[in-house]
């Protein structure tokens, strides 16, 4: 299959009918089947097979799929590159960063480098460890912002962040009333799931020491931001690091500083091959005036201030 075929291939997958690829696409229902029927010749795979209007994806077509996504990314990463050279004085920074960095620290950074460089594109993907140092180290990311201990040799570690944990509740919760949550008062109290402690390296017993097996969690969630939406709710408390809660993120919850043995480290990662550009210097700078600002204390950064 050449290059179009394969996207119209793709295009298929993602809406399931010739109409939804078509219209993905700007081009005809008659020109998408052609190119479709073209693809399976030239195969000689069948890779779809026809019901009430739908095209329905044979075993073949999903794992074929796997691969043109993989290689889609590739594609995608040439047409921002031909962009980029066709017109210099804009520029892009691709950024991969930990969900919780989300809320408020990645954004605020990002936003205020935009406003300086009016002309420059900046992505930015919410990705889990290891598709984030993957994504850097197949060159679809310039800097990764993580708070997993993953290593890879080809990454440099431009700047280290502390980060700590805290417990968050609704405005009127028993537990309120201290100044600092440790795992003995958590035991008569709801409690959301510490959602990143495994990604990020964290055991139940770093979160609860020995009260571990006393504390039950009535509810998993995926993400800091997602716990701390269900503990607003009246879910509970949750645990989450203290990227999620930021900058006031969810002023109708509660911050309080949680003791415990667990220790978290945000991680400013480049390639080490690959040389930053001043998008991505000026990123760097920025994101540590932020840090610091929103989160207190001083990183262990090798980013010229």
């Amino acid at each position: 299959m050449n290059l179009r075929q394969i996207e119209v291939f793709r295009a298929i997958m993602q809406t399931g009918s010739v109409k939804g690829a078509a219209e993905l696409l700007h081009v005809s229902p008659p020109a998408v089947s052609k190119l479709l029927a073209t693809a399976e010749r030239r195969s000689g795979l069948r890779l779809f097979e026809r019901a009430k209007g739908r095209l329905i994806a044979t075993p073949e077509a999903t794992q074929l799929y796997e691969q043109v996504d993989r290689m889609w990314a590739g594609v995608e990463r040439i047409r921002v590159m031909t962009e980029e050279l066709r017109n210099p004085t804009a520029g892009s920074l691709r950024l991969a960063i930990s969900p919780s960095l989300g809320a408020t620290v990645v954004p605020q950074a990002a936003t205020q480098v935009s406003e300086s460089t009016p002309h420059a594109r900046l992505h930015v993907d919410l990705l889990i460890p290891h598709l984030l140092v993957q994504a850097l180290v197949d060159g679809a990311a310039d800097l990764g912002l993580s708070l997993s201990p993953q290593d890879h040799p080809s990454l440099q570690i431009l700047g280290r962040y502390p980060c700590g944990l805290v417990c968050v509740m609704p405005a009127g919760h028993a537990l309120a009333r201290k100044e600092t949550v440790h795992a003995s008062d958590l035991r008569d109290h709801r409690v959301i799931s510490f959602p990143q402690a495994l990604l990020y390296g964290v055991t139940p017993q770093d979160l609860y020491g020995r009260y571990a097996a006393q504390i039950q969690t009535g509810i998993e969630v995926r993400s800091g931001q997602t716990a701390c939406w269900f503990s607003l709710a009246g879910g509970g408390v949750a645990i989450v690091d203290a990227t999620a809660v930021a900058g006031a993120a969810f002023p109708g919850l509660v911050v309080r500083p949680y003791q415990c043995r667990a220790r978290l480290e945000l991680r400013l990662l480049r390639h080490r091959h690959r040389p930053l550009s001043k998008l991505a210097e000026a990123f760097c700078a920025t994101f540590d005036q932020t840090w610091n600002r929103l989160l207190g204390g001083r990183s262990r950064s090798s980013v010229a201030k």
